[in-house]
Order: structure tokens, then sequence, then C-alpha cells
């Protein structure tokens, strides 16, 4: 069974939103384009892998300030020097070009600014603390793979930059509850990097497909274009799909938050030990090839090397020497 995709399978009616046949796909993609030509701030949510940043680039095009470059700020690795200086900029450059219309920032992992962050943000904002002409003239496109809401009741997450972001807040759904669009989206991905590497697209037998509709996809789309990658590479769908399945099943990155700070805690540990485990393990296979590394994992490369120091594998690498 072929899992490729031609013509209008590929892509959406607009072109530009994110494939699929569920119905939640579908609505999401009509709000999108209803909003797209507005002004109003738009917060994404959704677990990590869910496709917020192709959403946020698909709003963007679709405003009337689509022909000008999309300014994306990492909130993941930046601390509030960085931001206030990334933003005061954008912000001189927006109001210098008046004929250049509205700047469209997008603020990814916003959920991921510290206290200090947050305010200093909230503070080049439209109707924030210091509010002048400037300001106005940009548009916040934010995500999160945090509930948000929750983050405001722990005091992790200022209530009132809460209110400022969420003009529009779309919930991006994962992949284990619009099953109908799991092989659409493998089809695509597999045709997607057989066309990169010059190979024809696999075929997958009825039973590997059934394997891909019954996994939970905790890391959703990216965790399935990684699996597609690798079929492509290998040129074995069976032993690639078998050791997905085999793989310990984990929790999904946006969830409730437990009630007790203790477990708080060490949810938030065991999460940093699992981030640390996996950079330490990608750059033992790339021999410290942080560029490689940094394209094994899915990241930036600005964004390894903050990680790196933020949790001393550069001191344990310098040990071991």
């Amino acid at each position: 069974m072929s899992l490729s995709l031609t013509g209008a399978a590929f892509h959406p009616p607009n072109s530009l939103l994110v494939l699929g046949h569920s119905p939640a796909i579908q609505r999401l993609n009509a709000v999108v384009e209803d909003i797209a030509r507005t002004s109003i701030p738009v917060l994404l949510e959704g677990e990590s892998g869910t496709g917020k940043e192709v959403y946020g680039r698909a709003i963007h095009r679709l405003s009337k300030q689509g022909q000008w470059p999309l300014k994306k700020v990492n909130c993941r690795a930046v601390d509030q020097g960085e931001l206030l200086a990334l933003l005061k900029s954008d912000l001189r450059k927006s109001a210098e070009s008046p004929e250049d219309g509205l700047q469209t920032l997008f603020l990814d992992g916003i959920d991921e600014l510290d206290l200090e962050s947050q305010r200093a943000l909230l503070s080049l904002m439209p109707d924030g603390e210091t509010e002048d002409s400037s300001s106005k003239r940009v548009r916040i496109i934010a995500s999160t793979s945090r509930n948000l809401e929750k983050e405001i009741e722990s005091g992790r997450f200022r209530r009132e930059l809460y209110f400022r972001i969420n003009g529009v807040c779309l919930r991006l759904p994962p992949l284990r509850d619009r099953k109908e669009d799991i092989l659409v989206f493998m089809g695509h991905f597999l045709a997607k990097h057989a066309a990169e590497l010059g190979r024809e697209v696999p075929a997958l037998s009825d039973q590997e497909t059934e394997l891909l509709i019954t996994h939970d996809w905790p890391g959703n789309l990216r965790e399935m274009e990684n699996l597609a990658r690798k079929i492509v590479v290998l040129g074995d769908s069976r032993r690639a799909i078998e050791e997905l399945c085999a793989m310990p099943r984990l929790e999904p990155a946006l969830a409730e938050e437990p009630r007790g700070s203790s477990l708080k805690v060490a949810a938030r540990a065991a999460s940093r030990r699992t981030e640390r485990d996996l950079i330490a393990k990608a750059l033992e296979r790339t021999h410290w090839n942080r560029k490689r590394a940094a394209q094994e994992l899915q990241i930036s490369y600005k964004s390894l090397l903050y990680k790196i120091k933020q949790t001393g594998l550069e001191g344990d690498r310098k040990d071991r020497r």
C-alpha cells in the first residue's frame, strides 16, 4: 500500500494551512482565514509538535502584511535583556517604516518567559504600562505548550499579559485525537523526504498502517516526520515502525498541572532530566557537532548552545577530557 499523495491532496484549499480531513482541522483552518486579515493578537495553544509555528506563519502569510518577513522570537532562548533589545529594535524599525504597515511578531514558547521578562514584554505592548505609537503597529502571535490559565493560578504567568495576548485562542488538537489525518500526514512526509533524497516513495503494508493509526503519537507531527525521514533513509519501514511502537509511552507535553507543589517540582525536574539526556545523546551521536545535533533535535543552533550551557553539559565534556 503506497501512501504517496498527489494533486490537491497535498494542499488544503487555501494552500497555506495545515493538511487534514478531520472536522477539528477544517474548523481551525476556517477560523484562521477569518482572523488572519485582522490585527487581533492570537494565542496558539497545543502540545509540542502539533504545528503551532506552521499556523503562526500561515496567519502571517494570509494577513495584509504577508509580503513582509515574520519576526520570530524564541522565548526559550532569550533572557530579559535580550528580549527587550529585540522588541525595541523591531518596534523602532516598524515606526521608521510606516509604509510596511503592521509588524507581526511570533513569540514562540511564551510560557518559557520568566516573570520579569513577561513584565518587560507587557510594558511594550499596546495599552501596556508605557504605551507609545510604535507599539500599536505590532501584532502579536504567541505560542504555548502549557495551559496558561493553570500557569496563572500557580503564579508563573502574569494575568494581564495573558489577556493582552489572548485576543483569539486557537487550540491545536493532538494527532491522537484526529486519527483520520494520520495517513494523510505520513504520506506527505514520506513524499517530502523521498523527493529530497531522490528516492521512490516507500510503500507501507496494511499491518504497518494499522500500527501507525493505533500509535498515540506523543510527539505529534514532529514525531511522525522524524519517523518518515527514518523510513526513507533506512529503506526499512517495518523496522522503523516496530522500533517506534516499542518505545516507552511518553506523557503529552500539554497536561494539567498537579496540585501539590512537591509534585510540580518533581515534574519539572524530570522534564529537565529528560531534556538533558536527549541533548547529551544527540551530541554523542554527532561527536559534539552542535549544528548537526541541533538539526537532529529540531531546534535552532542558538537554542542548543543555550541549553548546553544551561544543563551543564559543556562542563561534563571538559571533565571527561
